[in-house]
């Protein structure tokens, strides 16, 4: 018996990346489950449109993600179909976890500090002169 957190990491890890051990449960997993042989799939192609940092197939492996009918990866296409342009961008240009995300880490921090969670009506509130009010 395989818990679904293991097999959801089993999903999306490259074969290269497997022990012996870990690829005879996802080929254990393919054969006992036709939803994980495709969900396996299509994660592989979306991990290779990731890797190659080229987007061209993204069309094509989105669709293809719709057209297995199965809710997670619909609603996952679907996502990704909507902000595809955020996506194509997050594919083709460099990004890093570096210093950059420590500064919007202090800016987050610094925002709250100054005007606390506040839903967007609030913060208009806050933030627009009293004569610019409706």
């Amino acid at each position: 018996m395989i818990s679904s957190v293991v097999a959801a990491a089993l999903c999306i890890k490259p074969r290269g990346f497997l022990t012996d051990r870990q690829a005879g449960k996802v080929n254990a997993l393919k054969q006992g489950s036709r939803v994980f042989a495709i969900m396996r799939g299509l994660a592989m192609r979306f991990n290779g449109i990731l890797r190659s940092r080229s987007p061209e197939a993204l069309d094509e492996r989105i669709d293809g993600a719709i057209d297995t009918e199965l809710t997670a990866m619909m609603r996952f296409a679907s996502v990704l179909r909507r902000d595809i342009d955020a996506v194509k961008n997050a594919i083709e240009l460099p990004w890093s976890n570096g210093q950059a995300e420590g500064q919007i880490n202090r800016l987050k921090t610094l925002k709250r500090a100054m005007y606390g969670r506040a839903g967007p009506e609030l913060m208009r509130a806050r933030m627009l002169p009293l004569n610019h009010r409706n």
